[in-house]
Parts: structure tokens; C-alpha cells; sequence
């Protein structure tokens, strides 16, 4: 695999390496785009009220991300070492780990749901689906960060396959219960938005069960041996990787959470258009991110040998890629943009709303892919200050004010302009930062003269 990295052809190996990432990807987001269609089916409240709760799904999700990037960073090392004894170590606390993050975040969920949904913008109507949802999601928290973990441990030791095939099988069961939950069927009654949570949350559970039944899962795992201080221990080493990438992780949803608010000030036809518009970009966006999972590895080995030439073609190879493959991405959903429609809104001005993000929003999804790609990249190079100064510029210097101020000039269509404008500007800032840092490093290796090895 190193050798591959360091000699194959870039744009073949980064195929060969985002392809079990991307089928893994579309089964994970699939959960709340067959969530949102069934959903569309009981009217634009329900509908309204679920795309209140992605922020929040989002920011729990982007925290399970975090830590299971702090666990593969760990394990991962600690198998080149060949500790395997730490391995399991490490890996049992970080699957405790998620247990007790898990358990926590239902506890304080369940306590401050009204009062954050209503922060975000939710009123009365709605607060009643809205309990019903996430009443019922809150419960499963455990079930969704743990299996990311474990799937983490497996991704280290090489194995894509496993992950990629279990959330599909969880993405399937998913879609089959929540016809039956949804809508009821034969004896099960119609549980309506709560169904869909109870759908979602048994899915994860059974994943995750699946997974505890993979025996080479089960050879990383050990209770035997478990002290307080060799928990904290392994929690201290897992927190120094995966609290940085946490954080960066939840800054999208809590800006998406910001920009909820403000479409709310529009209505609820405009949080349920808007709502339906988020989960098909997350798809739009599926190439973007699985690069931003195998690029780094390439960077970073490429960085250790000295390769900056071959670093420098890998990432803005990249860049153009995306710019390209987002433009296509753009025109197709011109030409599916009636069915999409027709499939996921009862028509009037909610069919208007998700028409005119369609017609914005994804048209920067180009540019918003090479910042995605250049926080990624900063992170490779071991420069995570500067990924996380870029996400914040993105999303909290850009994004958000220019959604208000979009809002304010021009009503809903205004908010989308407003993204787009922020992701073009974002995206020229971060070609900028990357092409001068990587000059910067060739010029330094330059001056420093061919690598000697260590003694």
C-alpha cells in the first residue's frame, strides 16, 4: 500500500481507494434522504419539523466522526508497530468510549429538547413532530456513534469492505422499516415521524450487533484487562486526535443549524424545501468527500518522502476534478430537478423553494469541494490550525452573514445566492493558502537539499 501511494499513478490509486468509500457514503446518507421521502408523504408540518432535527443529527454524527478518526489514527499506528496487545486496548476503550458518549448525549438531549428546538427556530405547531422524532432518536445516540467507532478499527487494519456492506444492509433495513413504522402495516400500528426515528435507531442497532459478530472485530476487543487508569489513559491518547477533528467536524452542522434560523424567518414551506434541498446536496457532494478520505494518506506519505512535486499534482489534480465533476453534477440536477420536485414536495411554494435551491446551492458545490479538499489537505500536512481556520472563514465568516444579508435583499432565493457566493469566495481563499504553502515547502526542501536518512 505505501509503495502504491508513493509510486502508482495518482488519479488510479485515488479511484481504486474512493469506490468502497463512496458505497459506504451513499448508504450512510441514505438514511435521511428515504427518511425525509417517506416523511414528505404526511404532509409539509412533519416534513417542516424532521429538517429542524438535521442540524442536530448532523452535529451528533460529525462528533462520531471525530472520535472514530482519533480511533483509526491510533490503531492504525499501533499495528505498523505491531503492538497488538495495545491495539485491543485502545480499541476496547474507544468502542467504551462511544458507549459513554453515547449514553451521555441521550441523557442531555432528552433533557434540553424543547428548549434548543425552539432557539433554532421551531414553534409550537411543530414542537409536538418534533418530540415525537427526536423523543425517540435521542435514544438510539449510542447506536449511532458506536458502530462508526468499530468500523473505524476495521478501516485500520485495511478492511473497507466490511464497513461499506454493513451500513448498505442497515441502509436497506432502514428503508423497509420505515414503511412499515411510517405507515403502519397488517398489526403494526402508524407511528408517523416517530416511526422513522425507530426505524433509523433499530438499523444502527442491528449493524452494530452485526459488527460485534465479525471475528476479526472481536480479536481487537478485550474486557479482560480493564483498569480505571488504563481508560483514562487510552481516552487522553484518543482525545488528542480525535477532539481537534470533533470540533472541525461540528462546525458545519452548527452553522447549518444558523442558517435553519434564518430560513425559518421565511416560513415553514422554506425549512421543509430547504430541508429536502440539504439531504440531495449530501449526495451531490458524495465524490468531494470520499477524496477527502483518500487524499490525506497519499499527502502525507508523499509529504514524509519528500515528493512535494508529486503532493502538489495530487492536490490540485484534485482541485480541478472537482470543479469539473461538481459542474456535472450541477447539470444533471437541471434535468432532474421536475422529478425531484414532484417527489418530494406537494407543489405551491414549498416546490418553488427547492426549486430555486437547486437551481443556486449546488452551482458552489465546486468550490466548496476544494475547501472541503484544502482542510483536508492542511490536516495531511499536520497544519490543523490552519484546516480549522478555514472551516470557521467558510462557515462563519462567509456563510452565515451572507445567508442574513441574502435573506434580507432577497427573501429565500437571496439566502441561496448567498451561499453560493461564500462557497466561490471560500474556494478561491483556500486554492490561495494551499498553493503557497506547498510552494513554500518545495522551497524549503530546496534550499535544505536531498533527504539523508536518519541515523
Amino acid at each position: 500500500m505505501r509503495r502504491e501511494l508513493l509510486e502508482g499513478p495518482i488519479a488510479l490509486t485515488l479511484l481504486r481507494k474512493c469506490l468502497p468509500v463512496v458505497g459506504g457514503m451513499i448508504a450512510m446518507m441514505s438514511f435521511n434522504l428515504v427518511d425525509t421521502w417517506f416523511i414528505a408523504r404526511l404532509g409539509p408540518q412533519p416534513l417542516a419539523a424532521v429538517s429542524f432535527t438535521f442540524p442536530v443529527v448532523f452535529t451528533v454524527i460529525s462528533l462520531a466522526i471525530g472520535m472514530g478518526i482519533g480511533t483509526s489514527a491510533v490503531v492504525a499506528r499501533l499495528l505498523g508497530r505491531g503492538d497488538h496487545a495495545t491495539v485491543r486496548r485502545r480499541a476496547t476503550d474507544a468502542a467504551l468510549l462511544a458507549l459513554a458518549v453515547g449514553v451521555l448525549l441521550s441523557v442531555l438531549g432528552l433533557a434540553t429538547l424543547e428548549p434548543l428546538f425552539r432557539l433554532l427556530g421551531a414553534d409550537a405547531a411543530l414542537l409536538p413532530h418534533i418530540r415525537d422524532y427526536m423523543g425517540t432518536w435521542y435514544l438510539g445516540a449510542a447506536a449511532v456513534i458506536v458502530p462508526r467507532v468499530l468500523n473505524s478499527v476495521l478501516r485500520a487494519q485495511g478492511n473497507t469492505l466490511i464497513p461499506g456492506l454493513m451500513m448498505a444492509l442497515a441502509a436497506l433495513l432502514n428503508g423497509l422499516l420505515d414503511w412499515l413504522l411510517i405507515f403502519g402495516v397488517g398489526p403494526l400500528p402508524a407511528l408517523g415521524v416517530q416511526g422513522a426515528a425507530l426505524a433509523t435507531l433499530l438499523s444502527w442497532s442491528a449493524m452494530t450487533a452485526a459488527l460485534f459478530g465479525q471475528r476479526e472485530l472481536r480479536e481487537c476487543l478485550d474486557l479482560r484487562h480493564l483498569t480505571p487508569g488504563g481508560l483514562l489513559a487510552s481516552w487522553r491518547e484518543l482525545g488528542r486526535i480525535a477532539v481537534p477533528a470533533a470540533i472541525t467536524s461540528v462546525f458545519t452542522p452548527l452553522a447549518l443549524a444558523l442558517v435553519t434560523r434564518i430560513v425559518a424567518g421565511h416560513g415553514h414551506h422554506a425549512v421543509a424545501g430547504y430541508g429536502v434541498g440539504t439531504r440531495i446536496e449530501a449526495i451531490a457532494q458524495i465524490g468531494v468527500l470520499a477524496l477527502s478520505m483518500t487524499l490525506p494518506p497519499l499527502v502525507s506519505q508523499n509529504v514524509g518522502a519528500g515528493q512535494h512535486e508529486r503532493v502538489r499534482r495530487a492536490i490540485f489534480g484534485c482541485f480541478v476534478f472537482v470543479l469539473a465533476w461538481q459542474l456535472g453534477v450541477w447539470l444533471l440536477l437541471q434535468l432532474l430537478a421536475p422529478w425531484l420536485v414532484a417527489s418530494y414536495t406537494p407543489g405551491g411554494e414549498m416546490s418553488e423553494v427547492l426549486r430555486s435551491f437547486l437551481w443556486w446551492v449546488p452551482l458552489g458545490l465546486g468550490a466548496q469541494g476544494v475547501v472541503i479538499l484544502a482542510v483536508s489537505s492542511f490536516n495531511a500536512l499536520h497544519e490543523p490550525a490552519r484546516a480549522m481556520r478555514l472551516s470557521v472563514i467558510r462557515l462563519f465568516l462567509l456563510t452565515v452573514p451572507l445567508a442574513w444579508l441574502g435573506g434580507v435583499v432577497g427573501g429565500i432565493e437571496g439566502i441561496f445566492i448567498g451561499l453560493l457566493l461564500a462557497n466561490v469566495a471560500v474556494g478561491s481563499v483556500a486554492w490561495g493558502a494551499l498553493r503557497r504553502r506547498l510552494a513554500g515547502m518545495e522551497m524549503a526542501a530546496h534550499d535544505a537539499g536531498p533527504m539523508r536518512p536518519k541515523v
